[in-house]
């Protein structure tokens, strides 16, 4: 079958920046009205306008001119024309002669040709855009020569261009917009320029963004410089392919001699995808394929469009991995171990180098050596690695200057230092200092390494390989799209910032969900300084406008933000019921909330869009946001089901069908998917996503969570009715493990005027009768939300029923007392048990208040103090640090709750508390405890600076106005080992923070010897030490993956009306107070 052709809590940011009608970012050269000095180029008395190129343009060029032509008709209805400026000419064409199917010994077959877009005879007259390369155009450089064309802003430069309107350019042409490239991209890249401006969105075909339509287009005057790219090469990896895009492939297009059809059909709509996003290097993809193998089009064709080819970090010299086991593993010449078999592995990268020669203007070659299938190497010690790939990199190197018959250090390779490679640089490994150091992430979007010491002054410079998904360790996500665009710009930033800034090259999985991330990584590559680190928002801003139109970008905007939030909180592959706590801090309900406020805000964007741009708002936004929460609906409720049934609740089967619905809702929204523009896009989200159980690997087949079933034909042996409370798994009346054997009273956790407004408890049918139940406390001051209700099989309903304190009526003394809460019911011993005691709910109460001159900073409740990072007081400066410009910023609607704060500038190189700046946190404590706990939740960082130099904070505490406590320095980041990453690293990329595992060592403890207020500072002793949230537990902390909620902030908050029952309700604002 061939393919057709086809409630929010964001933090205060004003998005500064003003997007254009249709180009992202870019420098308006179009507009839709005529102003002063403007040039129609559609919609005036010319019929059909026409492009020209000249006749000595290269064929990627011309190619890319006629995909404009195309354009204007998908834009006005009318495709331009496209001339060489000779009339009858044939279509351009790319000559390249097929390797033979002998994939040992290299040779070629006749001759082939790729046919450019067809020619018309010339019209001066119509000719409304000319376009072309310097040296490669004979117009352009006529142009240049008469001086109607200055491009002394390009010439020599990296893939830039000029876009000028040009009065009388050639002989009965009166004026045209010029678009001149300094290299065959430059060009390319200035004419896709005028297609994003007019209208047509990279996405158009991949994402099904609908083009936006108008019959005038005007060139502005002041016309166009553009540069070089920030990054030299700039692309993505295919890669974890199956089963979603290989599953699409095999649906859409014949198979070749080897697997699922990835040919020249394919990759030529990969191709225009790459341009179209101001990008130029490709690793193809790898799984169950053979680029130059599968079709021998495939590698000419890259070559024609003026792609970069390259190979990715595990396939060396330009061979895909599976060449060696399907013709020399499996044919008998040995095994992939240079160790054993170099002289055949020697003559297999010759091979990739014969066959790559033809195509060597467009190559970036791949060096070094990995295991079998992307492992590391094995059976061999460190040592004999390091001098085994030396000597491999030598012969390569050697074979590479042999074959193509240039200086080596001519040739553009990198070597990608990935996991166990990167670990050889400190056991001495040399490479070359002409090739490119490619660093990689830690698979999980956390740069491990940065360009250091004489490493930035490299020839061969250095490069980042990222990822937007995954398969491997601790668990894999490539469902959907769980990026947060913030924490990449972080990153990346990050890297730009150290000198890598060669390649940047980004694992994509199946492109398709993927769309955000990839163009947002690719848009910061091209131009850094456009979209910086606080640019997130501003970017999407900027992307909803060209995507969707200028008046739902806003709404688009908040959406997106706050889903990569809650996205990325955890990638959704690992949320399972044990995640978030439903009975600590209103956790599991607080997600659940989040969830459906952006389902709803989502869903109302998509009712009011027209039909045409529906499904493109689908794919990208509503699929993954209805995704996100069914995923988060079906591991909370399975949760819930479970302490439900523990606790011995009729609801707890009512939970099993809530979840089964919600679980089968997943499959019809695939198949929604599925079922898409009729049937486009079917078997790309094939991807299994529940079920994982705790093993990396992906399921085959979708299964829900373990749930438990009550039994209904008896009531329980403590009765028909049963209560539980907030904070604690077990009930009464009756004996679980939860609470003593035989005991009566739950209590529950305390309220003092600075804690949350209310506290919790059920009431529940467990039994086969429905009963009355009514409850009364022994304080007029403590309010019940309700005193009286009816539970069982017949109603179906639990009662959940809010205990408060009006402060205004308390005693307003300090004291610490306790509120007993009792229960009786209509249905006698029926209702609660005769063998066990009357159920008491105890409220522990604390009346107290801060004095009048603590006037702001946070106040300690329930035992404990959290504070959301970025909500510092003060930034403190140590004497030596007075006149430094280090300082800290905030990356607002970062992390998983609010912000973080990282120290500033990015190159900082490591500090001390004593030459560092350090955040200043307020406090107020009540309780005396000799073991006071502060944890800090870090952001994932590894040792980007190497394991030479660990990353570090440090932490003091003391008594406000008095001296400084000496600060405790915790390098917090342990040393990566061979392929292993630092310890405790899967809980902190799975959590998203170092800081929640008890193995993370992210925790200072400290004497706090009487009440009153104190000075809390935390130092960031390096850039990317990001304080997301901070904890003191004085002893109160209960179990939950985002925290308590943020406490109490006086000259913040009021009392009785600051919220604080869970994170979500706690104050969304960030700054200095």
């Amino acid at each position: 079958m061939r393919i057709r052709s086809s409630g929010r809590h964001v933090l205060a940011t004003v998005y500064s920046f003003v997007p254009l009608a249709a180009a992202l970012g870019q420098q308006q050269i179009i507009s839709f009205t005529s102003t002063e000095g403007a040039f129609q180029v559609a919609g005036g008395p010319i019929s059909q306008p026409q492009i020209l190129v000249s006749s000595n343009e290269y064929w990627g060029v011309v190619r890319a001119a006629g995909d404009l032509a195309k354009d204007f008709g998908r834009v006005t209805g009318t495709n331009f024309t496209l001339s060489n400026g000779e009339a009858g000419a044939e279509p351009a064409t790319y000559e390249y002669r097929p390797i033979a199917r002998n994939y040992t010994h290299y040779e070629v077959n006749g001759t082939q040709y790729f046919r450019g877009p067809e020619y018309t005879d010339p019209l001066p007259e119509s000719t409304v855009i000319i376009a072309g390369t310097l040296g490669h155009s004979k117009v352009i450089d006529d142009l240049i020569t008469a001086s109607k064309l200055n491009a002394s802003d390009i010439d020599g430069k990296w893939e830039s261009f000029v876009s000028k309107i040009v009065e009388d350019p050639v002989p009965g042409c009166p004026k045209a917009l010029v678009i001149a490239g300094s290299d065959a991209r430059g060009t390319i890249f200035g004419l896709y320029d005028i297609s994003e401006q007019i209208g047509v969105s990279p996405w158009y075909w991949w994402a099904d963004v609908p083009i936006k339509q108008s019959k005038e287009i005007y060139a502005l005057p002041n016309g166009k410089v553009q540069g070089p790219p920030s990054v030299k090469y700039r692309g993505f990896f295919i890669n974890d392919e199956q089963p979603g895009l290989s599953g699409w492939v095999e649906w859409n297009y014949p198979d070749t001699p080897y697997g699922v059809g990835y040919n020249a059909d394919f990759y030529s709509n990969v191709f225009e995808l790459l341009l179209r996003l101001r990008a130029n290097y490709l690793w193809p993809a790898l799984w169950a394929s053979m680029f130059e193998v599968d079709d021998p089009a495939n590698q000419p064709l890259a070559d024609a469009w003026e792609i970069v080819l390259g190979s990715s970090h595990t396939e060396p010299m330009m061979r895909a991995q599976n060449e060696f086991g399907t013709f020399y593993a499996n044919e008998g010449l040995g095994p992939w171990a240079y160790n054993l078999n170099n002289k055949t592995i020697d003559e297999y990268f010759v091979y990739g180098a014969q066959r790559a020669k033809p195509y060597a203007r467009n190559s970036l070659w791949t060096m070094g050596m990995r295991g079998t299938g992307d492992s590391g190497i094995e059976g061999l010690g460190v040592e004999l690695i390091v001098n085994m790939l030396e000597t491999l990199v030598q012969h390569q190197r050697a074979i590479l200057e042999d074959v193509l018959e240039v200086k080596v250090q001519e040739v553009p390779q990198l070597w990608c230092l990935y996991k166990e490679v990167m670990s050889y640089i400190l056991q001495g490994l040399t490479i070359p200092e002409d090739i490119t150091l490619l660093w990689a992430d830690d698979n999980w979007g956390n740069v491990r390494r940065v360009p250091i010491g004489n490493e930035t002054s490299r020839p061969g410079g250095a490069g980042v390989y990222y990822h937007l998904e995954y398969v491997g360790d601790p668990r894999n996500y490539k469902w959907i799209n769980t990026n947060q665009l913030e924490k990449t710009a972080e990153q990346m930033q990050l890297a730009y910032a150290h000198g890598a800034d060669r390649i940047w090259v980004v694992n994509v999985g199946d492109i398709k969900p993927l769309e955000i991330p990839l163009t947002h990584f690719l848009d910061m590559a091209y131009d850094i300084n456009q979209w910086g680190v606080d640019d997130a928002g501003n970017w999407t801003l900027a992307w909803a406008s060209r995507e969707f139109g200028s008046e739902h970008a806003t709404a688009i905007t908040e959406i997106m933000t706050r889903f990569g939030m809650f996205a990325a909180r955890r990638k959704f592959e690992l949320v399972e019921p044990y995640v978030y706590s439903v009975i600590n801090y209103n956790e599991g309900d607080a997600i659940l909330g989040q969830w459906q406020g952006l389902v709803d805000d989502a869903q109302t964007i998509y009712d009011q869009l027209d039909e045409a741009h529906q499904p493109a708002f689908f794919e990208m936004i509503l699929h993954p946001i209805l995704g996100g929460q069914i995923i988060h609906q079906v591991h909370i409720g399975a949760e819930k089901n479970i302490i439900y049934a523990n606790q011995h609740r009729n609801s707890a089967n009512d939970l099993i069908s809530q979840v089964l619905s919600t679980f089968n809702a997943d499959g019809n929204l695939t198949a929604r998917w599925d079922s898409l523009l009729d049937g486009k896009w079917k078997h790309m989200l094939d991807q299994t996503h529940f079920g994982y159980d705790g093993y990396w690997q992906q399921p085959v087949r979708n299964v829900l969570p373990a749930m438990a079933y009550v039994q209904t034909a008896l009531s329980s042996l403590g009765g028909n009715i049963g209560i539980a409370v907030e904070g604690l798994n077990a009930s009464i009346p009756g004996d679980d493990k939860y609470h003593p054997n035989s005991g009566t009273t739950l209590v529950l956790p305390p309220l003092d005027p600075y804690g949350p407004v209310t506290r919790w408890f059920d009431v529940f049918s467990r039994g086969t009768l429905n009963c009355d139940w009514s409850a009364e406390t022994d304080l007029a001051w403590v309010k019940l939300s309700q005193y009286k209700g009816t539970v069982g099989p017949g109603n179906g309903t639990d009662s959940r029923v809010f205990v408060s304190v009006d402060w205004v009526n308390a005693p307003q003394i300090v004291n610490d007392t306790a509120a007993n809460i009792n229960f009786s019911t209509g249905c006698g011993r029926d209702g609660f048990s005769n063998f066990f005691g009357a159920p008491i709910v105890q409220l522990p109460i604390n009346l107290r208040t801060v004095p009048s001159n603590f006037t702001q900073g946070f106040v300690e409740s329930d035992k404990h103090v959290a504070i959301e990072g970025p909500n510092y007081q003060r930034i403190y400066k140590p004497d030596a640090a007075a006149d430094s410009d280090v300082t800290y910023h905030t990356l607002k609607n970062y992390g998983r709750t609010l912000g973080g704060v990282t120290l500033w500038p990015q190159t900082t190189p490591p500090q001390t508390p004593d030459s560092a700046p350090a955040l200043e946190y307020d406090l107020y404590l009540f309780t005396n405890i000799s073991k006071a706990n502060v944890t800090l939740y870090l952001s994932p960082t590894q040792n980007y600076l190497s394991d030479n130099t660990p990353l570090e904070f440090a932490v003091s505490l003391f008594p406000a106005g008095a001296e400084q406590a000496e600060p405790q320095v915790v390098q917090f980041v342990g040393q990566s080992v061979g392929s292993n990453m630092p310890p405790g690293w899967a809980r902190a990329v799975a959590d998203s923070i170092w800081g929640l595992a008890p193995s993370h060592n992210t925790t200072t403890t400290w004497n706090v010897t009487q009440e009153g207020a104190y000075t809390l500072r935390v130092w960031g002793l390096a850039p990317s030490v990001i304080v997301q949230k901070v904890v003191l537990d004085l002893g109160g902390v209960r179990p939950s993956y985002l925290g308590p909620p943020e406490n109490f902030l006086v000259g913040r908050d009021e009392v009785g009306v600051y919220n604080q029952t869970s994170f979500a309700d706690a104050t969304r604002t960030v700054g200095k107070y």
